[in-house]
């Protein structure tokens, strides 16, 4: 192939803009041919519509979820209930927020959001909920109706990875994406199915141990692998499942999950696939393990064809967009500025953060995996992935992951426990003060 003389190229970019029309809007441009080079508003309408489509995706496309969530385990009709079709008494508006489910007070007409506003509208009548599936209005569940009877839900990587400001009510208000939401109790959610069967026939057990895995896991935390190797508890009889991550701050790394498993798309493809139970297609060789992943080999996750393809076209935007979510930054009163500035130093200096959480990324570039003992914790969780070890968790919007706690199962009630931790696992040595002002820094991240 004939290389272009960098000179011959900045002549063809300046009389290429030379030629533009002053002040005619320019429609966005179709891919060009090999070989030709991409204009700046080509780049920019690419943007532009990769952006636009990861929004849509990441905020109502469930992959034809709905054939798992709504044909089979029939989750819609508990939350329908018995006078509107469905079984039970339904989910009214109250236990709809009490189960961590968010309302995206945005997406809700005016008229309805005045009742809001009033705080008149009843939060125990089922009805409500069916109003607010209606418009989209649930973050993350998507109802399918035909005329006013709700005949399947499906899920959308917002229902975990997204929350409100709360500016209207507890639960309700202006969505934030790429926030992990850590009221969500994912398995509560899941127990209602009126029929668990197809779930309890997957991981090779009866309903009742099925219901009293889900209901374990509590808010804010889900098991992305039970259904790949059927562990549910810790050897100590604690929840396997872990903390909902961030989605945000995720330009510039690698690996997505506390244990690596992969890139971001790649863990994208895996949950859409695996997890929320959609229609596509994954590849994994890893999971042919039939000791690390006995039910996974059987099943032969690694190799999911479906018939229709709801997954894979997708996988660029919704990308797109995570990279695109920032870190959120603290709230200016949150943290002490010159305490977070001397514990920069520390950060940087004594306390040996920095060696791998590499600022500004604040995790390490390329592979940033551990092994348990370097860390000093177990390795249960990391046994649980393909590299058997844990991943460098990036500390961009740390103040948005303080429910729960830290780490992958929340074992750190808070970041002064962090650093006792490696003070003592490091033998750093820090005094007080520098225990604090270190602590104040990551409160600024």
């Amino acid at each position: 192939m004939r290389r272009i003389p960098w000179t011959t190229l900045a002549l063809v970019l300046l009389v290429g803009e030379g030629c533009k029309t002053p002040g005619r809007a320019e429609a966005p441009q179709p891919a060009l041919a090999p070989g030709r080079i991409e204009t700046t508003d080509a780049i920019e309408a690419n943007f532009h519509k990769l952006l636009e489509q990861g929004r849509t995706v990441f905020r109502s496309e469930t992959f034809g979820s709905e054939a798992y969530w709504g044909d089979q385990l029939r989750l819609h009709e508990a939350i329908a209930g018995e006078k509107f079709g469905g079984v039970g008494e339904g989910l009214t508006p109250r236990k709809a927020l009490q189960l961590g489910l968010k309302v995206d007070f945005d997406a809700v007409p005016s008229a309805l959001g005045d009742v809001l506003k009033g705080m008149s509208l009843s939060f125990d009548d089922v009805k409500n909920t069916h109003n607010l599936l209606k418009h989209d209005a649930v973050i993350g569940v998507k109802g399918f109706y035909e005329g006013d009877r709700l005949v399947r839900v499906g899920i959308t990587c917002a229902l975990c990875h997204s929350t409100v400001d709360d500016k209207f009510a507890k639960g309700i208000g202006s969505r934030l994406d790429g926030w992990p939401n850590r009221d969500l109790d994912v398995g509560a959610i899941a127990a209602l199915s009126p029929n668990l069967a197809p779930l309890a026939q997957q991981l090779g057990v009866d309903v009742a141990t099925v219901k009293k895995v889900l209901l374990s896991w509590g808010p804010g935390k889900y098991d992305a692998e039970l259904n790949i190797d059927g562990k549910a508890f810790r050897p100590d009889g604690s929840p396997a499942a872990t903390l909902l991550p961030a989605a945000f701050g995720l330009a510039g790394v690698n690996l997505h999950t506390y244990t690596g498993w992969g890139t971001v798309t790649y863990w994208n493809a895996y949950v859409a696939n695996t997890q929320m139970h959609g229609r596509g297609t994954f590849f994994d060789r890893r999971l042919d393990d039939s000791d690390k992943f006995p039910l996974a080999a059987k099943a032969r996750v690694g190799h999911t064809r479906t018939g229709e393809d709801r997954v894979s076209a997708k996988l660029a935007a919704l990308h797109f967009y995570q990279l695109a979510l920032p870190a959120p930054k603290p709230p200016e009163d949150s943290y002490d500025k010159s305490a977070a500035a001397r514990g920069k130093g520390i950060f940087e200096g004594k306390a040996r953060c920095a060696t791998c959480h590499v600022p500004p990324l604040f995790t390490e570039p390329g592979w940033p995996m551990h092994t348990a003992a370097e860390i000093g914790i177990d390795d249960f969780q990391a046994r649980r992935s393909p590299d058997g070890r844990y991943r460098t968790t990036p500390l961009r919007g740390l103040f948005v992951r303080t429910k729960g706690g830290f780490y992958h199962d929340g074992r750190f009630r808070d970041l002064a426990a962090v650093v006792d931790h490696y003070d003592g696992h490091l033998r750093l040595g820090l005094n007080g003060n520098e225990r604090h002002d270190l602590i104040e820094f990551l409160k600024s991240l």
